[in-house]
């Protein structure tokens, strides 16, 4: 073993370190070059061994343990979920590749760009406000190439950059844009978000809360609002009273609401109860759900949507709301729902 005591002629013996076999062994001095012990800034060790309670200033030490460490500005790193995604990270989406050759309707080519939705848009056209390379078209059916010149009330219109949000819709809010009653809507929440203009994809009862998607692409949102699409929705669904068997046997086998045949894809009980149930469905009807427990007699009390389209409201606090992943947006335009 390595023997730390110094030899006969008052030197210290070098410390063997990694070294290759015929080469020179490498020393660490553990003293200074007058054989004195390196001392602690805060002083010397009692005769005992034990550090001092105060160091040579007569002042405590700073202690790096038990939480008596002094307070002093933050130089490291920041936390690991601190600033990992700047807003403008969030909002910024790849875009997908346009054909300069392909023409599109004038009223898509306008909610694209976020100067309203299509159906104000074939308005705004009839009323005679839109021109194309400087003439005036009115024509419910034109279509415009994306490199046209597009002015709306002659000032240009140009394309707005993708924005996907994910809102946990509270109680008490409307999902829609602008409500005449003035009550608390979903775009109030989402107002500081994005400068975009963005509008919520299909509809949330006032009392209902849960996942809701709000964006300006028009493309994907009418892709998730089409019935072909079969998106699936999952809602948490509390009654007034404990589901029936016979009941439940109805719901499975299908209820008609409007002419339409709705069944269920799944329906359990994630608790002990019956009043608790999970139910997972994909028609877009108006209140589907409320209308399908009423329908056999019962009233929905609570009514939460926890997926949509294959997104949740994990880490999402009610009320709160986040941006969409690049990947989850990929998934969403590939139909992956």
């Amino acid at each position: 073993m390595y023997n730390n005591n110094s030899n006969t002629e008052g030197e210290r013996r070098p410390r063997p370190r990694f070294h290759r076999e015929g080469e020179p062994i490498s020393v660490r001095p553990r003293f200074s070059r007058d054989g004195e012990y390196k001392q602690k800034p805060y002083g010397e060790r009692s005769a005992n061994g034990e550090r001092p309670q105060r160091n040579l200033n007569g002042e405590h030490p700073q202690r790096s343990f038990n939480g008596e460490r002094p307070n002093r500005p933050f130089s490291g790193r920041p936390k690991r979920n601190e600033g990992l995604y700047s807003p403008r990270k969030q909002q910024t989406y790849r875009e997908q590749h346009e054909d300069p050759t392909k023409p599109v309707r004038l009223n898509k080519y306008l909610a694209n760009a976020g100067i309203c939705s299509r159906r104000e848009a074939d308005d705004f056209i009839q009323a005679g406000v839109i021109t194309v390379n400087g003439v005036t078209v009115d024509s419910l059916g034109a279509k415009v190439l994306p490199t046209d010149d597009v002015r709306f009330h002659d000032q240009p219109v140009r394309r707005e950059r993708k924005v996907y949000i994910l809102l946990n819709k509270p109680k008490n809010t409307v999902t829609t844009t602008d409500d005449p009653q003035e009550r608390h809507t979903v775009i109030d929440i989402v107002r500081s978000a994005c400068p975009e203009r963005i509008y919520p994809v299909g509809r949330l009862d006032r009392n209902t809360t849960g996942v809701l998607l709000l964006t300006n692409d028009g493309d994907l949102a009418a892709k998730l609002t089409h019935p072909k699409f079969q998106k699936k929705k999952i809602y948490a669904v509390t009654l007034d009273r404990e589901l029936d068997e016979v009941d439940e046997a109805i719901i499975r086998a299908g209820v008609t609401l409007d002419d339409e045949r709705i069944i269920p894809d799944a329906l359990e009980f994630p608790k002990a109860d019956r009043k608790h149930i999970g139910l997972e469905i994909h028609s877009g009807q108006n209140r589907v759900v409320r209308r399908i427990f009423e329908k056999v007699g019962y009233k929905v009390v609570n009514l939460d949507r926890v997926s949509f389209a294959g997104l949740t409201k994990k880490n999402v606090g009610r009320g709160k709301y986040r941006f969409l992943t690049p990947k989850e947006v990929a998934f969403l335009q590939m139909g992956q729902f």
